[in-house]
């Protein structure tokens, strides 16, 4: 965190009464319409979109800028977007894609194939630009635009995730005037983009809100403004959802979604997640310059001691009693949801404490006085477990751990920290233990790359790991599936890839849960689904949700609801009477951090 002291005086009062700055409901106006409020409980760690790659921030930049293609709504198929058409070479190294005519960025400006080709070199040639969706062109060769509607791309090797490369294009005459991706926070209103909304208003750790985009190539969307809101925990978020503060609310507990059945004007979505949620244990993390980072245990780095814990912990327990249910049993790294790449592993290692205490004990790890195990060096195994300080679940998931591995003589000590401040412990490998999780995409070669050797941190911290870990022979796998284009073989690799990653127990995936929302039947209806069987409304792999959604007549009235602005200066008032009892009042600016998803 940055802090800085603001001095008391007359120019603060007058400051903090006046409206916030680049909000979209500035001295209480609206667009005509429609406004769609969407309760958000994740931090957005960045709205650079060269940088952000958190759910909440992807789920942003899908309604904002434009991708090559995107994945339909009924089962994620491949379909045209802003290449309308594409075809390859035989040898699949070139790839000649044909820009759709008559799209415009939000000033104005047409949306041309040169747009896509800077993106794509800049992600080529700057680390930071590469920092959330570098794995896409880590393998191009070259990247050229003949004219304004056609890109061509050629990639070293075969790549098969060429129909399904998930970066946003952004408008090369607003980023090249940008020197340090790095540091450009992209919060200065309104932001330039194509999609069927755009930024317009945003207020660090407040909200966030889009406008539609009346020239949206495929229409108009019928909401005229959609605004995130940002709760600190659901049970505020769910609470605004019955007083009719918010239209959508998400990531929704077993307990409250339960508790919302049959509730007037509000509808239940259980939707299959395309997420998974994995405990990491540190490896013995190092840089891509093999050097060693972070404070993991060093028992940690002993394969049999990372298997022993997956033996110790008890899987259809925290699908029972965490989730209430309304999930399945971790195993493969691809949730389900993506049947045709999810793995099961044919002999799992489940619940068996007895057998955790046998391994440790004929690995040498035996009993101090006190029962806590020790290394052959004399070192206990007192483990820190990371957690999610605002997820329920997280705090569960600990309790439970921590009771069983105490059972295996392994002390953990649980650490819920913010958001950001998890994701750059695990960045840095400060950590022994940490809870992560990412939502996967239909083509999984983005979550398989995170466990490559290629994806841990460079010595100044960027990059975008999971658990740190760097096996050859993982490698050498995601290279073949990455270059395999018949679809059977494909999948037998991914699957032999999810097979290695179990192996060595660096990630262990405890279970996927599903995806609980809930929203306001009397203000909205009319939203679209992904996949549109069990599928969701937020947090997909595209735009639908929201860009489908229809507004009642009470929605458009604008009757109901929270002015946000309002309660933004009330709470000004109170900052103020804090600093005429204090002497000066402290600002906190969040840093730009990755958070993840």
């Amino acid at each position: 965190m940055r802090r800085r002291l603001v001095a008391l005086g007359a120019a603060l009062l007058v400051g903090l009464l006046l409206p916030v700055p680049g909000s979209a409901q500035e001295n209480g106006e609206r667009p005509q319409g429609a406004t769609l409020r969407v309760g958000l409980q994740q931090q957005i760690d960045s709205l650079n979109p060269f940088l952000g790659y958190s759910l909440a921030a992807t789920d942003l930049f899908r309604a904002i800028y434009p991708t090559l293609t995107t994945y339909n709504a009924q089962d994620f198929g491949v379909e045209p977007e802003l290449a309308e058409r594409w075809e390859s070479t035989p040898d699949k190294l070139t790839w000649t894609f044909h820009i759709r005519p008559g799209v415009t960025w939000s000033d104005g400006r047409p949306v041309t194939a040169r747009d896509a080709a800077y993106t794509y070199n800049r992600m080529m040639s700057d680390p930071a630009a590469a920092t959330a969706n570098g794995n896409f062109v880590e393998n191009f060769d070259q990247v050229t635009a003949p004219d304004d509607q056609t890109l061509v791309i050629r990639t070293k090797t075969p790549q098969a995730t060429m129909l399904a490369i998930d970066a946003p294009i952004v408008p090369e005459h607003v980023w090249s005037k940008v020197t340090d991706v790095a540091n450009f926070a992209n919060d200065q209103m309104p932001v330039v983009g194509s999609g069927p909304y755009s930024l317009t208003g945003y207020r660090a750790e407040q909200d966030v809100t889009l406008t539609a985009n009346p020239h949206f190539w495929r229409g108009a969307p019928k909401v005229a403004e959609l605004q995130f809101i940002q709760f600190k925990n659901s049970d505020a978020a769910v609470q605004a959802l019955r007083k009719g503060d918010v239209d959508v609310v998400q990531k929704l507990t077993p307990a409250q979604f339960d508790a919302l059945a049959d509730q007037p004007d509000i509808t239940q979505v259980k939707g299959q997640g395309r997420r998974f949620y994995e405990m990491i244990l540190n490896p013995g993390a190092t840089n891509s310059e093999n050097q060693p980072i972070g404070t993991g245990h060093p028992a940690l780095k002993d394969l049999r001691v990372r298997q022993a814990i997956d033996l110790g912990i008890d899987r259809k327990a925290l699908v029972d009693r965490v989730l209430g249910g309304y999930g399945q049993v971790g195993g493969g790294y691809l949730p389900p949801i993506f049947d045709d790449y999810h793995w099961n592993p044919p002999q799992p290692r489940t619940f068996d404490p007895a057998a955790a205490n046998r391994m440790l004990d004929e690995a040498g790890y035996a009993r101090g006085p006190d029962g806590v195990r020790r290394t052959p060096q004399g070192e206990p195994l007192n483990f820190d477990f990371v957690l999610h300080g605002d997820e329920a679940s997280d705090a569960q998931v600990g309790e439970f751990v921590k009771r069983w591995l105490a059972d295996l003589g392994i002390n953990v000590e649980l650490q819920p920290i913010s958001d950001n401040q998890l994701n750059d412990r695990t960045t840095a490998g400060d950590f022994d233990m940490v809870i992560s999780g990412w939502s996967a995409n239909p083509d999984p070669d983005y979550v398989l790359r995170l466990q490559t050797c290629g994806a841990r941190p460079t010595p100044d911290g960027n990059g975008t790991p999971d658990t740190l870990q760097c096996d050859p022979v993982y490698d050498d796998l995601y290279a073949e599936q990455l270059a395999e284009f018949d679809p059977a073989k494909r999948i037998d690799l991914v699957k032999r890839l999810q097979s290695r990653f179990y192996d060595q127990a660096t990630g262990l995936v405890l279970y996927y849960g599903n995806s609980l929302e809930a929203y306001r039947s009397d203000r909205y209806n009319g939203f679209q689904l992904q996949p549109a069987t069990e599928g969701v409304i937020t947090g997909q792999q595209g735009y639908w949700g929201y860009y489908g959604a229809d507004p009642t007549e009470h929605a458009v009235s604008g009757s109901g609801g929270t002015n946000y602005t309002t309660v933004a200066w009330v709470l000004g008032g109170v900052v103020v009477v804090i600093v005429l009892v204090g002497v000066v009042v402290v600002v906190r600016r969040r840093a730009t951090a990755d958070d993840r998803e």
